[in-house]
């Protein structure tokens, strides 16, 4: 099993919209991956999660985790960065049997001009500590909320054409 990490806990995001649209593409390619969106998680996961706790309702979580092979991760810009719910998902998980030696590709969004480049950025090097493989073809899409038509699908070819290539190669990674 893969995951795709919608890497947000905002409700209606166009990251779980771009998460949709990947898992669409990677089926028609015979690749199955599941979606996981950050909206998922326990509410209080601060308490119950960090530090060696584990709770029943992120064990299932956990499990997903530990038995996906490769990842796509949706992370839309915070700040200049990616969201702090995206780090606490990554520091629930267990280390380092979560992320260890497995495949990660990497898709920045962003309502500003930029798609995410340092956020992308700032989590590259998180996915490097954690020994992750990183696709080294990683996805910006600036102004997401021009990018996607009424049913959640890219429509300008440019941005298709390097999604689309970016999806090839997870496919062979």
């Amino acid at each position: 099993m893969n995951l795709i990490i919608s890497g947000t806990n905002r409700k209606h995001s166009n990251s779980i919209k771009v998460a949709k649209f990947y898992q669409k593409e990677l089926s028609k390619r015979g690749e199955e991956f599941e979606i996981l969106s950050l909206e998922d998680l326990p509410e209080n996961i601060i308490a119950t999660d960090l530090y060696g706790k584990r709770s029943e309702a992120f064990a299932e979580i956990q499990q997903k985790v530990s038995e996906a092979k490769k990842f796509v991760f949706i992370i839309p810009e915070y700040n200049g960065s990616y969201p702090g719910v995206l780090k606490i998902f990554i520091d629930a998980c267990s280390f380092p049997a979560s992320f260890f030696h497995k495949k990660a590709a990497l898709v920045g969004v962003s309502t500003g001009k930029y798609g995410n480049i340092r956020g992308v950025d700032h989590f590259t090097g998180v996915c490097n500590y954690m020994r992750m493989h990183v696709l080294p073809l990683k996805i910006h899409i600036p102004l997401i909320q021009n990018e996607l038509n009424n049913e959640h699908e890219f429509h300008d070819p440019i941005s298709l054409k390097f999604i689309m290539e970016q999806i090839e190669e997870i496919v062979r990674f």
